[in-house]
């Protein structure tokens, strides 16, 4: 019956964020907004929800564990699996932008993570705990991080009324297809989490692993499906901006406001795959560079790394 309750679980999250991204981005279009702040918000939150959900959900059962290898784990399979597999169908063209300000916020976001959770090493406490105070530092980061996505649309909303016509929409239709999304998203968490613990715990398997691993994938399924779909288009600003817009509102959003809910204690072993995310982000930032392109070569590279990565922390525990 577990199973059967985490697959149900996943369903209801995978379509779920597919009906809200699709609804919430056509009222977007109809409203004048730019494709790359359609990219870098509606689309990467909305893929980003069932982590959102799960993550929070786990707070509120006091599963850290769920909670924060949930959002680690999901941003590692995004920058390494997501990536890698996206560029092996179809290279990907990386803007300017996203090289000089998104990578490297998301870069940020990455090290403000291992620094508020090292409090053994920094304040000489006896245990690892995101706060309260971390998740609203969290979260007014990533309120800085919406002021500069809302400029870059502000800055270019003049150009897109004048050059496309706007679609007319059914908005009985996509107003009810975001709402449905987040409602099937809500209760898809729900089950996925209280699934997982019980899979978790007849296994013997660590809280942690169980997020870094099952959870973590299945939550990320709608940005490999959304990255994927974008590449085959030839949409290379949505498939990444989608990816780096995801893990920013992982870590930011996802964290903080579990962390407000209820702190979440921090298990050593997730030191050492916080500091990996840290580093597949810098690599990330350097294949970007290297002529604007993520080509078929990276994207090998990065998918094998994931393969690794899963052999590795399969073993550890």
């Amino acid at each position: 019956m577990t199973y059967i309750i985490l697959i149900v679980g996943f369903v209801l999250l995978i379509k779920g964020a597919d009906y809200f991204v699709e609804g919430a981005s056509n009222i977007a279009k109809a409203l004048r907004i730019s494709p790359l702040l359609i990219g870098l918000t509606i689309v990467a939150f909305g893929t980003s929800s069932p982590e959102a959900t799960v993550s929070i959900v786990a707070a509120l059962e006091e599963n850290a564990g769920v909670a924060i290898g949930n959002v680690v784990g999901s941003n590692i399979f995004n920058i390494t699996f997501v990536v890698g597999i996206t560029a092996i169908l179809n290279p990907l063209k990386v803007e300017n932008t996203t090289i000089r300000k998104e990578i490297p916020f998301t870069l940020l976001a990455s090290i403000a993570l291992l620094i508020l959770i090292s409090d053994v090493a920094l304040q000489s406490v006896s245990s690892n705990f995101i706060t309260r105070s971390d998740g609203l530092i969290f979260l007014l980061f990533f309120s800085i991080f919406l002021y500069y996505i809302f400029e870059v649309a502000r800055n270019s909303r003049e150009q897109i009324r004048e050059n496309e016509k706007v679609e007319s929409i059914s908005w009985v239709k996509n107003i009810l297809f975001t709402v449905g999304g987040l409602v099937a998203i809500i209760f898809g968490g729900e089950f996925v989490v209280s699934s997982a613990t019980d899979l978790a715990i007849s296994f013997g398997m660590s809280e942690t692993l169980v997020g870094l691993t099952i959870v973590a994938v299945g939550t990320s399924l709608p940005e490999l499906i959304t990255s994927i779909t974008a590449a085959l288009k030839k949409e290379s600003e949505i498939a990444l901006g989608n990816i780096v817009g995801s893990n920013i509102f992982n870590i930011l959003f996802v964290l903080g406001s579990a962390s407000v809910i209820s702190p979440l204690a921090v298990s050593n072993k997730i030191f050492i795959d916080i500091i990996l995310m840290i580093m597949l982000t810098v690599i990330l930032l350097v294949f970007s560079r290297t002529n604007f392109r993520i080509g078929k070569i990276e994207g090998i590279l990065l998918t094998v790394g994931y393969i690794l990565y899963m052999i590795y922390i399969i073993l550890r525990n």
